[in-house]
Order: structure tokens, then sequence, then C-alpha cells
């Protein structure tokens, strides 16, 4: 065995290894949650409406004026929601805007949209949403680096009125310290 020297570490090598630099490998960085590069619609309501358990990232089948409409920013996910039909997971009800040089090819704007998730992934939230009575939300459609629209699905439960009065309370409480904080900080 030959002992290669290295700064701050030594490591032993066999002797017929022909690049010393091999065993000295990195662990590979974990990648960003969400890979958001183009934000196209977001919403908003849902942390207000919902608790949020758990999110997922779906790819999403779309079609080329689709696409188009949604590169230009055009789209709303607002009255929007998720179900699993068949063994499928659908984005049903989120309009995305006929494109406006789409001419014959143009798409159906709400027409429900087939989403692209793992069979595990679709029976883990088949399971969560009838057995605890979740429901899937969908938080916000953009394209990640790769230039791929994706769909931010969350599995939430529905707030009551109480809890919506103390999401208020919390987020004016901390608006107020916010601004104490500039004024007197």
């Amino acid at each position: 065995m030959k002992i290669l020297a290295v700064p701050g570490r030594i490591s032993l090598l066999p002797q017929f290894r022909r690049n010393p630099y091999m065993a000295l490998t990195m662990v590979r960085p974990t990648p960003a949650k969400f890979d958001k590069k183009k934000t196209v619609a977001e919403n908003r309501r849902a942390r207000f409406e919902y608790f949020i358990e758990d999110t997922f990232e779906a790819g999403l089948m779309l079609t080329g004026t689709e696409v188009k409409s949604l590169r230009f920013g055009e789209g709303s996910i607002a009255e929007s929601y998720a179900e699993i039909r068949g063994g499928e997971a659908w984005l049903v009800n989120a309009n995305v805007p006929e494109f406006s040089h789409g001419n014959r090819f143009n798409h159906e704007p709400k027409r429900p949209r087939k989403l692209l998730l793992h069979e595990r992934e679709i029976d883990r939230l088949q399971g969560a949403v009838e057995r605890k009575g979740m429901t899937l939300v969908p938080l916000s459609i953009y394209f990640n680096s790769r230039g791929r629209a994706k769909v931010e699905l969350a599995l939430a439960k529905g707030k009551n009125a109480a809890d919506k009065r103390q999401t208020i309370k919390e987020r004016d409480w901390k608006r107020e310290q916010a601004r104490i904080m500039r004024d007197h900080g």
C-alpha cells in the first residue's frame, strides 16, 4: 500500500490504482427543493385557506399553445384543484387562456390537465385524500431551469374560521414587529 499525502487528508491507496484522486470522492450537494426559474401563476389564497402538510413537484402535460401562453406569463390557478382518477392525477379548473396567434390549433382554456407524478406518489396522495380527508391544492405553476412546466402541489387540510382569524392576527403582529424594529431598531 502506498500513502498519498493530500493537504488535510491522508489516504491509503492500492498500488494498481492509476488516478490517486479517485479515492477522494465528494458527496454530491443536495438540490434545492423546487428549482423555480420563472413563476407563471401563484395561488396566494391557498396558504390562507389551508394548512399545508406536504408539497410535491409534478410535471404538467401541455399542448404547444398552452406552453406558449404560459411562457408569456398568462394563466391562473386561483380556483383550481387536483384530483386522482383512475390512478392518474389531474389538474382541474386551471385557466390557461388561448394563445393570441394560435388560430384553429388553440386549446380549450379550462380543460383538465394531466399531472406527471410517480406511481408511489400518486398512491400516497390518494391514501391521504381518502383516509385523512385532505385536499390537493396547486400552489404555483412555474418553469424549472430545464424549461419544463411544473406544478407545486400541496397536500392540505382546510382551516376553519377561528384558524383564519388566528392567521390574520399573527400576520398583523409580524407586520407590527417589523414596523417597530424599523422605527426604533
